[in-house]
């Protein structure tokens, strides 16, 4: 099962043999095997790997169920002798990227034996990832497009707000309308983002439409270019509590949308539970991340 997780993975019978220290002979010869247990063939056969079978896409999903049923297993035995340890895989929007601390810093006061695995991923991709079972918990809009069969635990409903130079064309002022936001020179992120579609829909229902200067997939080039073009940006509440206000920049009001949506931890429906994630879903209910995060919006606009 461990060699055709690494197959699937890996897509490459030498690299999932490196991946699991044997040989590719030896790889091979262990699924042939359980092939012949099984009674189906599992992986199409050619000069390269070309895919699994459909018997074997059931496998790998029996399989990869049966190791993450093992791991957890792991962990709850080494945490009865020795305390909480391992290392918790999460997958974040980026979005919720500058959150994660929030979390992962009193767990790991809680628990210092824990390390973390955190990834920037898409909102589909923390999906697929997480019934695979390659993460453990998510981090994404749990109210949006449609999640599939995970178990959810909202964290806080996201708001906005508009960031743009101190001395520019809307100098004292501490707050904009959608509209005018829409027409100053931007800097957003990319359509690919649930983040952006998400504001392009705000703008619609103004009756309105960006068209960004800078369009850009990271944080940081979002601040980047506000600070350094003197560009606008609509942002979510929560960077302000990981990045500030960029320098020569202020943080204005925006009007409340019709509908906003929450950003929350995600866990799979079904399968074995992480004794990890577990953990920082308890950690998760004694946070107060609302408070804290509007605690944040209120000391920079001041």
């Amino acid at each position: 099962m461990e060699y055709l997780r690494a197959l699937a993975r890996e897509g490459h019978f030498g690299r999932a043999a490196e991946a699991c220290h044997v040989s590719q002979p030896a790889l091979s010869a262990g699924i042939r095997k359980l092939e012949a247990e099984l009674g189906v063939q599992i992986v199409q056969r050619g000069q390269r790997f070309e895919g699994f079978t459909p018997e074997g896409e059931e496998v790998l999903r029996w399989g990869q169920r049966m190791l993450a049923e093992r791991d957890a297993l792991d962990h709850t035995l080494s945490s009865m002798l020795s305390g909480l340890s391992g290392v918790l895989r999460i997958g974040a929007i980026p979005t919720a990227l500058s959150v994660s601390s929030l979390l992962t810093a009193p767990l790991r006061i809680q628990h210092p034996s824990v390390r973390f695995a955190l990834e920037s991923m898409s909102s589909r991709e923390i999906v697929t990832r997480l019934n695979d079972f390659d993460i453990d918990v998510g981090m994404t809009y749990v109210d949006g497009e449609p999640l599939g069969r995970v178990r959810v635990l909202p964290l806080y409903r996201e708001r906005y707000l508009f960031l743009t130079p101190g001395d520019g064309a809307f100098a004292g002022r501490d707050a904009v309308t959608w509209n005018e936001a829409a027409a100053a020179d931007l800097c957003l992120l990319t359509p690919s983002m649930q983040n952006r579609r998400i504001l392009d829909g705000y703008f619609a229902e103004a009756g309105a439409e960006a068209a960004p200067v800078v369009e850009t997939d990271t944080i940081s080039a979002v601040y980047a270019h506000v600070a350094a073009m003197g560009l606008s940006s609509v942002v979510p509440h929560t960077w302000l509590h990981g990045f500030g206000v960029p320098p020569g920049a202020r943080a204005l009001s925006l009007p409340p949308p019709k509908r906003s949506f929450h950003v929350g931890l995600v866990l799979p429906a079904a399968g074995p539970e992480s004794l990890l994630a577990r953990t920082l879903v308890d950690t998760a209910g004694e946070a107060e991340l609302s408070s804290r995060l509007d605690d944040a919006v209120r000391r920079h606009q001041q």
